[in-house]
C-alpha cells in the first residue's frame, strides 16, 4: 500500500498536476495536507477514479474539509493534519500527542514548507514539504508512505 503525500500547493495546479502524472499509477491513496484546496478541486475532477483525500489549512479559507483526520490503510491508522492549529513550526510534540491519543502510528503534517520526515515515541512522521513553494532553501517536494508486511517506509522526493 502506497500513500502519496503532499501539502502547501498555494495556488500551482500544475505541481500537483505533475504529482499526480507521477504518481498515478503507484499509489493507493493521494493525501493533500492543505493550503491548496481549489486547485485540488480541479485534480478531483480530473482523476476521478483516485482516492483523494484532504485536511484544511490555514490559507483554505471557507473550506469544508476537516482540520485534522484519521484513515486506516493495512490496519495502519494515520493521523492527517496541516499542522497549523498544532504549532508544528516550533515542535512537534503537540502532533506526537495527538496522533498518540489517537493511536495512530503515523502522523502526516505540512505547513512548515520543509520537508521532514522520522521516528519519535513508535510514531512515524512525514512533512513532504511544499510543492510549490518550499522554504529553507529545499526543493518543491512530495512524499510517500508505504506500508507493508515487513513495515512502515516514508520518503521524501524532489518534484521534477
Amino acid at each position: 500500500m502506497r500513500i502519496i503525500v503532499m501539502s502547501d500547493s498555494h495556488g500551482d495546479g500544475l505541481a500537483l498536476e505533475r504529482i499526480f502524472e507521477q504518481t498515478k499509477d503507484t499509489g493507493d491513496i493521494f493525501v493533500h495536507l492543505g493550503d491548496g484546496e481549489s486547485e485540488l478541486k480541479s485534480i478531483k475532477a480530473k482523476y476521478t477514479d483516485l482516492d483523494i483525500r484532504h485536511v484544511q489549512g490555514n490559507c483554505d479559507y471557507s473550506s469544508m474539509a476537516p482540520l485534522n483526520t484519521i484513515i486506516t490503510a493495512e490496519n495502519v491508522r494515520i493521523f492527517l493534519t496541516h499542522g497549523h492549529r498544532l504549532s508544528v513550526e516550533f515542535s512537534t510534540q503537540w502532533l506526537l500527542d495527538e496522533a498518540k491519543r489517537s493511536n495512530c502510528r503515523v502522523a502526516l503534517f505540512g505547513h512548515t514548507h520543509c520537508s521532514s520526515q522520522g521516528y519519535e515515541n513508535g510514531i512515524y512522521l512525514l512533512n513532504p514539504g511544499s510543492c510549490s513553494c518550499p522554504r529553507g532553501g529545499k526543493k518543491p517536494s512530495y512524499g510517500y508512505v508505504d506500508i507493508t508486511s515487513q513495515g512502515i517506509i516514508t520518503n521524501i522526493v524532489e518534484l521534477v
